[in-house]
């Protein structure tokens, strides 16, 4: 009525409601020593839109004295690393359970359904059960575009399910109707093989141009500065285009005084990193500030011996695959397989793997987010023969040659050699010329990348990228991956035209199988 020009009544439309009140819904402080769990008001239903915030951001965001309240007063029934939205589900179905209401329907994340969040539906089932859902629903407010999923339980009185429009007969903590894939163990043949990137804190990353000039500046070691310099990608840099970053990555452990030694580098981080690591709080955070807060050393140990190994990025549009030499350090938004052959990344960038890691991971707004745990150490591959594991292998390189000619395209590049002192035993060491190696074990690298031929490539090559290919995924690209899946499918002794729903209970039925092994 207001809209359209007209007066809204002034009379009340709804009566006054006891069963509404205005509180903090998950945290009783009226004694801050004694925080206790809230009494809610009994009401029939409960609906809400309760707050997300992810389990990491809970300090950042409430304060540390107010989380450690809560975390005293749930952390029995709700794992510490939860999202805020999965207190009031815990809530709602005590309610419930207490005979206090009926029924519950709330909102929350997407990524509700897995990790620490998933152990509170399983609490929701285990004290009543689900009748209704939306597992994943687009909801867009106030220019947020995020992935979110509605969720109604009850005491178990409804027999009659309702998922994502259709009437099934169960829904799963999972949210599916089908096979409960969230039940899927961890293989001890998948452990070992995948890890996180490096993470920085800091400002270690420098530019090509000022690295140049560090390549040929000497040391009062006598050691070249290659030994701490590093190529450097982060998840951008996979799905659009590299930056050419490098990164000062001193080995774990180093002394303040060895790495003193390597005198551009360290001088470089003392003027940047020192001061942003002196401004935060934690004594930790200031200790050897001139390591990366996390080097990763098993991955690092797990990627030695290798010439080359593969990465997927942490959140992305699409689940993409991509090769990086060994002299390259992965970010943390990246994940690092230590892997070099094509049967691995063939079966990793098949059709099974792409859906199970879609449908065990969660989602950052719109993009789906790939943890190695869940969606890695989870999948079982399949055990093909000679013959099956060639093919797979065959069509995986083949993958790869096509899109490396869209992505850089001969007619448009060129290689450019870069040379610069480097150690035998250095970061760059397989790119070391022997015929060059001096008494101290020290060389000229050369290393060969492509650069585009000319400017006017330069422009045209920064639109080819490997989102931008997938998001038009043109006719040869979608006959490569037909060929990818069917080889894979045929090593599993599957039809390659299952459904998405009988080829996640064959996938699980095999993970459950080898859980014992």
């Amino acid at each position: 009525m207001k809209f359209n020009g007209f007066n809204p009544p002034n009379n009340p439309v709804l009566e006054p409601i006891k069963s509404i009140r205005r509180m903090d819904a998950i945290l009783d402080l009226s004694d801050p020593e004694n925080p206790k769990e809230p009494e809610w008001p009994e009401a029939e239903f409960i609906v809400g839109n309760p707050p997300f915030l992810g389990g990491k951001l809970l300090r950042s965001n409430l304060g540390d004295e107010y989380v450690d309240a809560m975390f005293k007063v749930w952390s029995e029934r709700i794992r510490l690393e939860a999202d805020l939205c999965c207190y009031w589900f815990e809530k709602a179905a005590s309610q419930i359970a207490a005979g206090k209401s009926r029924r519950a329907g709330l909102l929350a994340t997407q990524g509700i359904r897995g990790g620490a969040n998933r152990e509170t539906l399983n609490r929701v089932k285990r004290q009543g059960d689900i009748f209704f859902a939306e597992s994943d629903r687009d909801w867009v407010l106030d220019g947020a575009n995020v992935h979110v999923s509605m969720v109604g339980f009850d005491s178990g009185e409804d027999r009659s399910c309702v998922l994502d429009g259709k009437c099934v007969s169960n829904i799963t903590t999972s949210l599916t109707a089908t096979a409960d894939i969230q039940t899927a163990k961890r293989l001890t043949s998948n452990r070992g093989l995948a890890f996180m990137g490096v993470t920085k804190q800091g400002p270690f990353d420098v530019s090509q141009r000022q690295i140049e000039r560090w390549f040929f500046s000497g040391n009062p070691s006598g050691n070249p500065n290659s030994d701490v310099l590093r190529m450097y990608l982060n998840g951008m840099d996979v799905t659009k285009h590299s930056r050419n970053s490098f990164l000062i990555d001193f080995p774990h452990g180093v002394s303040h005084e060895e790495a003193s030694r390597y005198e551009l580098p360290f001088e470089y981080l003392k003027s940047t990193v020192q001061p942003f690591r002196a401004a935060r709080a934690r004594d930790w955070f200031r200790q050897s500030w001139w390591e990366l807060y996390a080097p990763r050393p098993e991955m690092r140990l797990a990627l030695h011996d290798l010439e080359r190994y593969l990465v997927t990025p942490r959140v992305a549009k699409h689940r993409l695959f991509v090769w990086l030499d060994t002299v390259v350090l992965p970010d943390c938004q990246l994940f690092a397989f230590a892997r070099s052959d094509d049967y691995f990344f063939g079966v990793l960038h098949s059709r099974p793997h792409e859906l199970w890691g879609l449908k065990l991971g969660t989602r950052l707004e719109t993009r789906p987010r790939y943890t190695p745990t869940t969606c890695f150490e989870t999948f079982p591959f399949p055990e093909p023969t000679d013959a099956q594991r060639d093919a797979i292998s065959e069509a995986a390189k083949e993958l790869d040659r096509l899109r490396s000619n869209w992505l850089n395209p001969p007619e448009w590049t060129r290689t450019e050699v870069l040379e610069f002192p480097g150690s035998v035993d250095g970061p760059w060491k397989r790119y070391v010329d022997s015929a060059t190696v001096d008494e101290r074990g020290i060389g000229t690298v050369r290393y060969p990348r492509l650069v585009p031929k000319d400017a006017e490539t330069a422009k045209e090559l920064k639109k080819r990228t490997l989102t931008n290919l997938y998001n038009t995924r043109p006719t040869w690209l979608d006959l490569a991956h037909r060929r990818l899946d069917e080889a894979v499918f045929a090593a599993y002794g599957w039809p390659v035209d299952l459904s998405d729903d009988d080829l996640l209970a064959r996938l699980l039925e095999l993970n459950l199988a080898r859980a014992g092994r």
